[in-house]
């Protein structure tokens, strides 16, 4: 059986049981497992041949029933669980990459208050300097020699134009504020999407881990039954033989699968900042419903309001905004000016108070093609832009496509999934009465055993590729198509 993480929409999913030997080095066969194939041996007038055992370390689970199985699985330490509510609220909190747009949010509406300020306020600035000569010299504020030299300014400038560039800049800032604010939403939905995958993987490989140990149960079932037949000599050695081979495949992916369980919880206790495994909360198995909306008015939404074209949408109005502000170094600024200056030699000066008012325009004719260098590069920017929007609104529609019929697809399987199982165990049903009357072969029945643990995984997967198709359509709209997960 296949231990594959659950797959995003649209990828193909790898088989989840197998019918051929499994991979691996040699195991050494428990000693109830030699007797029982000398005994058959014995029944039938053979001399059962003696062979060297390979010397290997013998697996503590090796050769362990199924009822010894499930005590192994349920053994343990206490897990801590969380709803699949509680993961996604705790992996907004420890999920650095939407700790990081969160915080982008809050620095673009800082970028917007300065520029907002510019328009406003004028830049103020105030300095104090006390000096300590080593012999007297002239002081400006008491007009006679001392040997030290206390002075203060108080300045302020107000730029009345500037080319228009504080406009753009203003538009850029305001840009940046709906940039940030959608790829907080896109993080957001993008984190969920990787909880999401996380959540359900738990309960998959949970599940997955019930279908392994049904498939134990159901090998040693068949195992007695076998050496009842070739006992009674209704059936050939190689019977009971099969069938331990399918027993000890069952007892090795049960293992596997056990690895698998600790490793997805693990996995979910980083995911939403858990110290150790975390085990999640059962969900319905409900067959999944039909989507609220239709796949057009899904594609129209997305190339609309979807937080990833407005994202695009966002950086090329704040680039053609940038690129406008730097163009405006042409034209001049008109800005106003003022201070007020003390001198003297004390802590406080205030013998002479100067104060100066003016009007400064200020017009750049040649900067050593400096300008001209920032307006190139602003326009590339801008020009990268414009194609990645383009791009992005082209290819929201066929995502979204993709993740639409991902989900129809994913649906359908299900729904085909439990109609597998139900012709599977009828399939195994029927193969164990015919064995039973000697109607039919071993190799008949383990490949119906083997069908029904196939369809059995396969129904587990498609569950919940269902739902994490469902999480992907609502990571590109970046809202929930229903209001309780």
């Amino acid at each position: 059986m296949s231990r594959s993480r659950l797959r995003r929409p649209g990828t193909e999913s790898r088989g989840t049981a197998t019918r051929a030997g499994l991979s691996g080095s040699p195991r050494r066969t428990a000693p109830v497992v030699w007797l029982a194939i000398g005994s058959l041996l014995a029944s039938a007038g053979m001399q059962p041949v003696v062979a060297q055992e390979p010397t290997v370390v013998q697996d503590p689970a090796e050769g362990l029933t199924s009822a010894q199985l499930a005590r192994r699985s349920a053994e343990g330490t206490p897990l801590a669980t969380v709803t699949l509510a509680e993961a996604l609220q705790r992996a907004a909190g420890v999920d650095p990459d939407y700790v990081a747009a969160l915080r982008g949010v809050g620095d673009a509406n800082w970028v917007r208050r300065s520029a907002w300020s510019a328009f406003l306020l004028p830049v103020v600035d105030f300095r104090w300097n006390f000096s300590k000569y080593s012999s007297p010299q002239f002081n400006i504020g008491t007009g006679e020699e001392t040997d030290r030299l206390t002075q203060f300014s108080l300045s302020g400038s107000y730029t009345l134009f500037a080319g228009g560039g504080r406009i753009f800049d203003m538009q850029a800032a305001n840009a940046s504020v709906d940039g940030a604010a959608a790829n907080e939403r896109r993080q957001r939905f993008t984190t969920a999407l990787g909880t999401e995958a996380d959540y359900y993987d738990v309960l998959a490989q949970s599940e997955l881990l019930r279908v392994a140990e049904e498939r134990v149960r159901r090998a040693e079932g068949q195992l007695a039954v076998a050496r009842a037949r070739v006992l009674a000599g209704a059936a050939v050695q190689t019977d009971s033989l099969q069938l331990l081979l399918e027993l000890t495949r069952a007892q090795v992916d049960f293992l596997r699968q056990e690895s698998a369980v600790a490793v997805s919880r693990l996995q979910l206790g980083r995911r939403t900042g858990i110290p150790g495994p975390v085990d999640a909360a059962k969900l319905d198995t409900l067959a999944a419903p039909a989507l609220p909306i239709t796949e057009a008015q899904a594609i129209e939404e997305a190339v609309t309001i979807s937080p990833i074209v407005e994202v695009a949408r966002a950086e090329e109005r704040r680039t053609n905004a940038l690129f406008k502000s730097e163009r405006s170094a042409y034209l001049p600024s008109l800005s106003l000016f003022g201070s007020w200056n003390g001198f003297d030699d004390d802590i406080v000066p205030d013998a002479t108070k100067r104060a100066t008012f003016g009007l400064s325009l200020n017009f750049p004719i040649w900067d050593g093609a400096q300008r001209e260098i920032r307006i190139y590069r602003a326009s590339t920017a801008r020009q990268i832009a414009e194609a990645a929007r383009r791009n992005t609104e082209l290819g929201i529609g066929r995502d979204m496509a993709e993740a639409y019929q991902a989900y129809n697809t994913a649906r359908a399987s299900a729904e085909l999934a439990g109609n597998a199982v139900l012709v599977a165990r009828e399939n195994l049903r029927v193969q164990e009465e015919r064995y039973r009357a000697g109607a039919t072969t071993i190799i008949d029945l383990v490949t119906a055993q083997v069908d029904l643990t196939e369809a059995e995984a396969g129904l587990v997967q498609s569950r919940y590729t269902t739902r994490l198709a469902r999480a992907g359509v609502e990571a590109i709209l970046g809202r929930r198509l229903t209001e309780t997960r």
